[in-house]
């Protein structure tokens, strides 16, 4: 700063040169005047500020910086400032005023501040132009007085300020309509008169401030109370006001009475909702989703995605659709990863896309859309009791055809479609499993009058306690298992044994011989088929695979399954999965395969009647049963065990067994096996009149039956000549009581079938 004159010669001296450099070097604009109010110093910013040069104000009243209407008055500040010297700044709440050199005035702002020169006190001056701030001011106000125009104009609306507290500061026109009070009324009262008592009690008057203050913005939609105490739907958004500095210093809160909008979408949802809650077919609800989907939100399609938990898979279904319905195969599977449906499903949350070609989601998942020509879509979750099943979706012709609102209809409707859905899965599942239990049911009944039960495995003999070892080996374990054996050998008992050591003992154990049954029927008893499926096809029927899910099924007599239901079979062995006859859904299963035969699997193959894969399959853990005739010695038990057994079911009494009977029975040569033997116990017991077994001996008469190692004829001839000496003892009389098929422990249905496979038929 330069100073001259007398002031300037005592001034100046070594300790005030860094103090003048000071002043130089600062961006504000400074002057300094004695206590008279003459100017002693002044820079250059001052210059700039007002125009002059130092050496035209230097010595010169400072009244020459100020407005001449000013002027009277400022005698008066400056003896008020030296009464009391300290930094403050200059007529606190009065508006101050420079004048540059060419008479202009503007706006300042003055910080005094007391300096001691070697000529005493001085008064330093820093002067600010606040020319900008009073034009921003100014606009401000203009703007405010905009904005409480418009606000006091709006009728629809109810327009509040709050403090930081929640109190009313202002009050509009519109929230006078709607709630009821007066602005005298209800302005400096706390905003949570406005909710309800319950919302009151929960906190969210208070909840609703924090979160606005933290987020910016608050909205939700709820009961609200007005004045008389009534209530009424309302949409209230309340946002965070904030200072230049980033202060809150208060909220604006709008609220919109939607009662009227409330009532008609209560209307037609309770609508909606009887309709969709009073179907419990799939079928039916599909076309009241269509229905109930396009009275609320304008569209071009819409479909019901269910998520399959086990595939972690949506399998889509249309509900609606203009046109492009075509595009679909029958079912579309909509993978859970990648996907819009994936994303809902996992968030719970609904999504717009307003362009379907969005780089989001993999486009593969949006195909069945983009195919159709959709070009934007909205997605919702449909949830029941907690749970999420799956995602409903509609989708438009038109880009960015659906909003915020629509969504929240669509919401109200996914609400409603997802118990709906629900109850109707529970009415088909418990459906299901009626079916299933009428069948057990039934299946079980025919159990119970089965000939054989697990406690029928009698046998001591080493190479039959062999085979127990190799059953409590395998049966822990899930693996399929091949019982190989000659008919009548127990195969099935053993595979009731292997089930009851199992993890599954306490699901069912289904039992089928496939050579009882028509081939042109055995894979509806397998695999089930739906109504009207085939001729005859007249209910939906569970098939034994379905039946034994989560437990144990037996195919005896598996090289007897055609070669064109062999790859159907190899596909359950693999994926654990099939579909009913008639039906295009997939069924998944889990369930253990046990299977028996009397053939040479191996042989089948090599012949290309059975086929390679499904055999290896099936070959995992083979056990081979062998024939009664290589196990004589447990021949003795099994005697004495069906006697007792019989003879208990027949009221009788028989306590010994002779000999040389007993002899001939361990000699012979058992061509039927365990079965032929239990038969001929079973007569022995109907005969015998008193406590001794009595076996008739021509029973026991061979009939060339070979012995192991005696001579090199086959099974099947064996089983021949066997089926026609039993058909010649019994006048080849098949049924009834003493008919061949009682005696070779088979049905008579069974038996006609292996006559007619073995070539047997009566001479003329």
């Amino acid at each position: 700063m330069s100073m001259s004159g007398p002031s300037l010669a005592k001034a100046q001296n070594s300790s005030q040169l860094p103090f003048e450099k000071l002043l130089e070097s600062s961006p504000d604009a400074i002057v300094v005047t004695d206590q008279d109010g003459r100017i002693i110093g002044a820079n250059a910013q001052l210059e700039k500020l007002f125009g002059f040069h130092r050496s035209e104000l230097l010595d010169k009243p400072v009244e020459a910086l100020i407005p001449e209407r000013f002027r009277s008055a400022h005698p008066g500040h400056r003896k008020t400032f030296h009464s009391e010297p300290r930094m403050r700044p200059m007529g606190v709440g009065v508006e101050l005023y420079g004048r540059r050199k060419d008479g202009s005035e503007f706006p300042v702002d003055i910080m005094l501040s007391p300096v001691e020169t070697t000529e005493g006190r001085a008064v330093l001056s820093v002067v600010y132009d606040i020319s900008e701030k009073k034009r921003a001011q100014e606009a401000l106000r203009k703007s405010e007085q905009q904005l409480r125009s418009l606000v006091e104009s709006v009728r629809d609306y109810a327009i509040l300020l709050l403090d930081t507290e929640g109190g009313v500061s202002t009050w509009n026109p519109g929230a006078e309509r709607i709630i009821g009070y007066k602005a005298e009324e209800i302005i400096g009262r706390h905003f949570s008169c406005f909710y309800t008592a319950e919302d009151i009690e929960r906190g969210k008057p208070e909840e609703a401030l924090r979160v606005a203050a933290s987020k910016g913005r608050f909205e939700d939609e709820s009961y609200r109370v007005r004045k008389d105490g009534s209530r009424f739907w309302a949409n209230a958004v309340i946002t965070a006001i904030q200072d230049l500095n980033g202060q809150l210093f208060g909220f604006a809160k709008v609220t919109r009475d939607l009662t009227e909008r409330r009532r008609a979408e209560e209307a037609l949802l309770s609508e909606l909702s009887h309709v969709l809650l009073s179907n419990l077919e799939i079928g039916t609800l599909l076309s009241a989703f269509s229905a109930a989907i396009r009275q609320v939100v304008p569209h071009d399609f819409a479909t019901l995605e269910l998520h399959d938990p086990e595939t972690n898979e949506f399998r889509l279904q249309i509900l609606d659709a203009a046109y492009g319905k075509e595009v679909l195969v029958k079912e579309t599977v909509v993978p859970a990863e990648g996907s819009a449906t994936g994303w809902v499903f996992r968030a719970r949350e609904p999504l717009i896309l307003a362009r379907l070609d969005s780089t989001r989601f993999q486009p593969k998942t949006l195909q069945h859309f983009l195919a159709a020509g959709l070009k934007s879509a909205c997605w919702l979750p449909l949830v029941s009791r907690d749970r999420v099943l799956g995602v409903l979706a509609v989708a438009s012709h038109r880009e960015a055809a659906f909003g915020e609102k629509d969504a929240y209809m669509l919401g109200q409707i996914a609400n409603q479609v997802g118990i709906a859905v629900d109850n109707a899965l529970a009415f088909r599942q418990i459906g299901e499993l009626r079916d299933r239990l009428n069948q057990e049911k039934l299946y079980l009944e025919e159990e119970l009058r089965s000939e054989y039960g697990f406690a029928g495995i009698v046998g001591k003999s080493p190479r039959f306690q062999n085979i127990l070892k190799l059953v409590e080996t395998v049966a822990p374990t899930d693996s399929t298992v091949l019982i190989l054996g000659e008919t009548g050998t127990g195969k099935e008992l053993i595979a009731r044994a292997i089930h009851q050591l199992s993890a599954r003992q306490d699901r069912t154990f289904i039992k089928l011989n496939c050579a009882a049954i028509p081939s042109g029927l055995l894979e509806s008893e397998l695999f089930g088929h739906e109504k009207g499926a085939f001729t005859g096809a007249i209910s939906r029927r569970i098939g034994r695979f379905e039946l034994a899910n989560q437990g144990t099924i037996f195919l005896d007599e598996i090289g007897e399954i055609t070669s064109e239901l062999q790859p159907k079979l190899l596909r359950v062995l693999q994926e654990q999965e099939f579909e009913r006859l008639g039906s295009t859904s997939t069924l998944r299963t889990d369930t253990r395969l046990i299977a028996a035969t009397n053939r040479d699997l191996a042989a089948m193959v090599a012949e290309q009647k059975f086929r390679a894969d499904l055999y290896y399959r099936l070959q995992v853990f083979p056990i081979h049963v062998p024939p009664l005739r290589e196990r004589r010695e447990d021949i003795p038990l099994l005697v004495r065990h069906f006697a007792k057994q019989i003879a208990v079911k027949m009221h009788k009494n028989i306590d010994s067994i002779p000999g040389e009977t007993m002899n001939l029975l361990v000699q012979y040569g058992w061509p039927g096996n365990i079965r032929e033997l239990q038969n001929v116990i079973e007569r022995a017991v109907i005969l015998s009149s008193g406590p001794q077994l009595q076996v008739p001996l021509s029973d026991l008469t061979p009939r060339g039956v070979p012995e192991s190692g005696k001579n090199d004829e086959t099974l099947e001839e064996a089983e021949r000549k066997h089926i026609v000496s039993v058909l010649t003892d019994t006048d080849w009389v098949l049924g009834g009581p003493k008919g061949a098929a009682i005696r070779l422990g088979m049905k008579r249905s069974t038996l006609q079938f292996r006559m007619k496979k073995l070539g047997i038929s009566r001479p003329q």
